[in-house]
């Protein structure tokens, strides 16, 4: 009787010893569980965070192409810009040289015109010798008739030849 009373006590404590591991096994396996769970997530943001880098990795070369294309066409563009002044000066230059022509012009046009109203002077005189004198017309009249009909004046250096 001693036996077995001793052995219920060895079978009550190791079924009380069995109902305990049965509850460790049941939080270790929950632990597990949740472990794994974790590891998934874990996982799970590991792949995200890997695809996020190569987003990234991506984006920025894109940025660095965009950047690249940007100073490309800010060197077109000053390009153009220096291109347009020179041009510009290069137009106002060439409307000076022009000027300056129309105004030689109108200065040769007014000297002609005096020549030929000495000529028809000098022909009348010799036709009427004596008949009646006209009197020969200054340089100035020229310039002023020839600027009146054509709008146009000569150079302050060239009027003051014949003023």
């Amino acid at each position: 009787e001693v036996q077995v009373d001793e052995l219920q006590r060895l079978l009550a404590g190791m079924e009380k010893e069995h109902r305990s591991l049965l509850l460790k096994m049941k939080e270790g396996e929950a632990e597990l569980a949740r472990l794994r769970s974790v590891e998934g997530d874990k996982l799970a943001e590991q792949d995200r965070s890997a695809q996020l880098e190569k987003e990234v990795a991506m984006l920025r070369e894109k940025i660095h192409h965009l950047d690249d294309m940007l100073k490309s066409q800010q060197r077109k563009v000053r390009q153009m810009i220096e291109q347009l002044q020179n041009s510009k000066t290069v137009i106002q230059a060439k409307d000076a040289v022009i000027q300056e022509l129309k105004e030689r012009v109108a200065y040769l046009e007014a000297e002609n015109l005096e020549m030929h109203d000495r000529i028809e002077h000098l022909i009348e005189k010799q036709v009427s010798r004596g008949g009646h004198s006209s009197r020969a017309r200054s340089k100035s009249e020229y310039v002023s008739r020839y600027v009146g009909s054509r709008g146009a004046r000569p150079p302050a250096r060239l009027r003051s030849r014949f003023i």
